[in-house]
């Protein structure tokens, strides 16, 4: 799996959003500019200690991004999509992509490509989730459809094991 960060504004939720990805063996691809550096102390104390085995790739702009992935398959969250993200086949090697904080992805892209637009329903009220949050519903959906590939299904024994007898 991968996730595509379009323009990312805030460094704590692409440090999020790296530890998601390491917990999952996601890669993650930045397409800049990003709004922050990436050695900000930010981005590594949301990422934690496991920002050093992050498969990260940064991309100049998203024509970078396509022409260093040939025939991917993008899936677009956003908020003025049709589809719910739970309503697509995600491929085990596809694109999750995410637009900036303060945007999300541009309209353009989504005109050229809305095939590949998918959103988490919510409430009218409701602008949008955090990015991060975002980020995680739908590639756990991925995941999901997938058989969790690659991911330790059964847990860590804990004191509260007794609450499954």
């Amino acid at each position: 799996m991968n996730i595509v960060l379009l323009e990312p504004e805030i460094p704590a939720n692409t440090g999020n959003i790296g530890r998601t990805c390491v917990a999952t063996g996601t890669r993650l691809h930045l397409i800049e500019p990003l709004g922050f550096r990436l050695g900000e102390k930010d981005l590594k104390r949301a990422g934690m200690d496991y920002w050093s085995r992050l498969d990260v790739t940064t991309y100049s702009n998203y024509e970078d991004f396509l022409r260093r992935n040939p025939g991917a398959k993008i899936y677009m969250a956003t908020t003025k999509a049709r589809q719910v993200y739970t309503e697509a086949a995600y491929e085990p090697d596809c694109f999750l992509m995410f637009g900036k904080e303060s945007a999300g992805i541009p309209e353009e892209l989504l005109l050229r490509n809305p095939e590949a637009a998918v959103r988490i329903p919510m409430l009218g009220e409701t602008r949008s989730l955090n990015l991060s949050n975002a980020a995680a519903v739908v590639l756990y959906e991925a995941l999901r459809q997938n058989g969790f590939e690659h991911l330790k299904l059964e847990g860590r024994l804990t004191k509260y094991d007794w609450l499954s007898q």
